[in-house]
């Protein structure tokens, strides 16, 4: 149990950092008038989680251990996507009168993140049957 908790907390620390790092750039970039940074987190952590998950269930490799699920699935995509920003930023879109801007950002959010999810596991099962 300890050392489930070590992957979990491990992952948690590289997701947050990646996280900071990742969304501050894309936000720089191009504005913080729209959550850029968020999307640009939330749909490529959809992506990798994807991958992930085709990896762990097809067993093979380091993702065939438990271990690589805490560490990378719970531990680090836990950290680095979030919903609670993308859920904050939304609600203060709404309250500066920018109705049109969230409900961009939640459709535009919802729907790349599926499809990244739907890749990512489309990539990830492709990955796992050439290995």
């Amino acid at each position: 149990m300890m050392q489930d908790l070590a992957w979990v907390m491990f992952g948690c620390t590289l997701g947050g950092m990646a996280r900071l790092w990742i969304s501050g750039i894309v936000g720089s970039r191009l504005g913080e008038a729209f959550p850029w940074g968020t999307t640009v987190v939330n749909v490529s952590g959809a992506f990798f989680i994807g991958i992930f998950a085709a990896a762990a269930v097809a067993g093979q490799g380091w993702f065939g251990e438990p271990a690589a699920w805490l560490f990378a699935g719970i531990g680090f995509l836990g950290s680095y996507t979030t919903v609670s920003a993308f859920s904050l930023q939304t609600l203060l879109l709404v309250q500066n009168g920018q109705g049109w801007r969230a409900a961009g950002n939640v459709a535009l959010s919802l729907v790349l993140c599926l499809l990244a999810a739907a890749l990512g596991l489309l990539a990830g099962t492709g990955i796992t049957a050439m290995g």
